[in-house]
């Protein structure tokens, strides 16, 4: 049984505050590349009215030179509390792209110091500026002082095992100007393999006076409940466990708030969630996010006897209706199943 803890209560009855601008909630969705969109962003703010959403991960160059602003610009009005994540090594690009979010109406720039894909790390964004703090350390600088909202940076606990510098680098990130450290518990090598280091979220946020959020295996109230008690951290930020889950964040700041573990969707409501979050890809990106589509919906679809053949299918629709055709099939026929107990099998079943 989940259960907090009198001092974790207390801890967490205060808002979470980053400078000027005050979060009634500590659980945060992750910028997630190819995934946090606006039709997932709608999805998650269902469930967390007031968390801090983040865009997909931008380029600074791509703003600056309007190729991707259109992306930036696509945040709807019910999405507040939202904020823009960008990355480059420039730290000129970064306040000019920064000024522009500020003006679509991002609350706080986040500052990308973590991703390990190699197209990144190899442009000098991400997590290679953990191997170039001094870059780092001026881009905050910059970008703190071209716009009038705060300014968070993103990051990992280092490069790999030989070159693990999280304290330091958080240090040099808060002197430059940044108002909350989000801190994933893993180095640039092990990318999302082998289990989240969180003793390292601890030393870092015993080093800082400002906000820390720890990232990294917070898949359920359990796990995000545990790394708050073992860290110390001001909050979470869920990130994977939000794929096909996008009830992740709400449950977790629901439980938070009232020390109730709220009920897990059924797969009849999860496969209802995967039809409307189709619909939202269409509606939003036309035939670009059906196909877009296919890996959420491969996300969505288990929990259930013979979702492993649906997903297959699914990952090889082409238009809407296909999609719909599926998924209506499937929902009713869990819905007329002779044993409700049907509808809730383990997941080992898929």
């Amino acid at each position: 049984m989940v259960s907090l803890s009198s001092a974790l209560k207390l801890r967490l009855r205060s808002p979470l505050v980053i400078g000027s601008v005050t979060i009634e909630s500590r659980v945060l969705q992750a910028p997630l590349s190819g995934v946090t969109d606006r039709a997932f962003r709608q999805l998650v703010r269902r469930y967390a009215p007031v968390s801090m959403l983040y865009t997909e991960m931008v380029q600074a160059t791509g703003v600056c030179h309007a190729q991707q602003l259109e992306k930036i610009m696509d945040i709807g009005d019910r999405e507040q509390p939202i904020s823009i994540q960008l990355f480059d090594c420039r730290p000129d690009f970064m306040a000019a792209a920064a000024r522009k979010a500020v003006a679509e109406g991002a609350k706080t720039i986040d500052i990308n110091m973590g991703c390990p894909v190699n197209k990144i790390t190899k442009k000098g964004g991400g997590s290679s500026l953990l191997r170039q703090p001094e870059v780092a350390e001026a881009i905050v600088r910059t970008v703190a002082a071209a716009v009038p909202i705060p300014v968070t940076v993103k990051t990992r606990i280092g490069w790999d095992d030989d070159h693990i510098n999280a304290v330091e680098f958080a240090r040099r990130m808060e002197a430059a100007g940044a108002q909350m450290l989000t801190l994933h518990g893993r180095t640039r090598s092990q990318g999302y393999h082998g289990p989240a280091r969180w003793e390292w979220i601890a030393r870092v946020k015993a080093a800082l006076s400002i906000p820390v959020i720890a990232n990294g295996d917070i898949v359920s109230v359990e796990s995000a409940v545990r790394c708050l008690e073992e860290t110390g951290a001001d909050g979470v930020m869920c990130s994977r466990g939000t794929l096909g889950y996008p009830f992740l964040v709400g449950e977790i700041d629901s439980f938070l708030k009232t020390g109730i573990v709220p009920a897990a969707p059924t797969p009849v409501d999860r496969l209802r969630c995967a039809r409307e979050h189709l619909g939202l890809l269409w509606q939003h990106k036309g035939q670009k996010g059906i196909h877009q589509a296919r890996k959420h919906m491969a996300w969505y679809v288990k929990g259930f006897e013979g979702a492993a053949p649906l997903r297959q299918q699914l990952c090889q629709i082409d238009t809407v209706e296909a999609g719909y055709g599926l998924l209506d099939g499937a929902i009713a026929e869990l819905e007329n199943a002779a044993d409700p107990q049907d509808a809730i099998a383990a997941c080992a079943l898929a």
